[in-house]
């Protein structure tokens, strides 16, 4: 016979199924699709997302409406070790989350990054060579700079850029720090003075190439992982909430598995 905490714990998963099948269509979508870095970067972990979510839903749909004990048994295993995970991973993005913030500059509407200023383990992420690469093809790909270029291109006078409410990666990025005085021309365009000695190498960096811009500076870096810090905090809150879902899920699986063992009980005693 059927008790309520397995038929919610049927529900529940196979409304999880559902939803595994078009990340896992989106996952193969990417893989044929990808052509940039940036998109070949995400097939890989929305595959495994999708084959993850879809394994485990059949595991405990199974597990609950059919009975079967040892895969409700390794359903609940694989949900304790999902909570502990999440749990950690929640604590982790709040610690390394907790440094950094944009400079604000007198007269500008919008802050300037130090790299110096966040959490060492973020900072080891963004000065390896191999993932700077990869971030800095997504940036280009993404046009953030295009954009940022499009939408400033009325500012003649780079006192009217100055006014500019700048994004993080915007004023990292796509400009040069304003310690670098360079000659304003456009929002993309900027040209040195006759200095060839510059306190901030990121004015060494710098370039008019839209390909190039500031892609390779310190402050374009500090943007990026201002933008992450924002969003992991955003995330660590939702995963407050996951959790909160998660251990209700997972008491309501540990009452079905209960229940498989007094039906298989019952079963065995009526016919030995």
């Amino acid at each position: 016979m059927f008790r309520l905490s397995n038929n919610l714990v049927g529900i529940l998963n196979f409304v999880t199924f559902l939803l595994s099948v078009p990340i896992l269509a989106a996952g193969i979508w990417l893989a044929k699709r990808a052509d940039t870095d940036c998109e070949k970067f995400l097939e890989k972990p929305v595959i495994a997302l999708g084959v993850f979510l879809m394994v485990v839903s059949i595991a405990g749909l199974v597990g609950a409406c059919c009975r079967v004990s040892w895969l409700l048994w390794a359903y609940l295993l694989v949900m304790f070790l999902l909570i502990l995970l999440l749990f950690a991973f929640t604590v982790f993005a709040f610690v390394v989350t907790n440094k950094g913030a944009g400079e604000a500059l007198s007269g500008k509407g919008y802050k300037e990054y130090k790299l110096g200023d966040y959490s060492n383990w973020l900072q080891k992420r963004v000065n390896s060579t191999k993932n700077w690469n990869k971030i800095k093809s997504c940036l280009i790909d993404s046009k953030v700079c295009q954009a940022y270029a499009d939408d400033y291109a009325k500012d003649t006078a780079v006192k009217d850029l100055y006014n500019e409410n700048l994004s993080a990666l915007q004023s990292g990025c796509c400009k040069p720090p304003d310690s670098c005085n360079f000659t304003y021309v456009s929002p993309i365009v900027w040209n040195a003075g006759t200095t060839t000695t510059y306190t901030d190498s990121d004015c060494s960096a710098w370039s008019n190439d839209v390909n190039v811009l500031c892609y390779n500076c310190q402050s374009c870096k500090a943007g990026l992982l201002d933008n992450l810090k924002r969003d992991w905090k955003k995330v660590a809150i939702v995963n407050i909430i996951v959790l909160v879902v998660l251990i209700i899920v997972y008491s309501v699986g540990c009452c079905a598995f209960r229940n498989n063992r007094e039906d298989n009980a019952f079963w065995k005693g009526r016919y030995p």
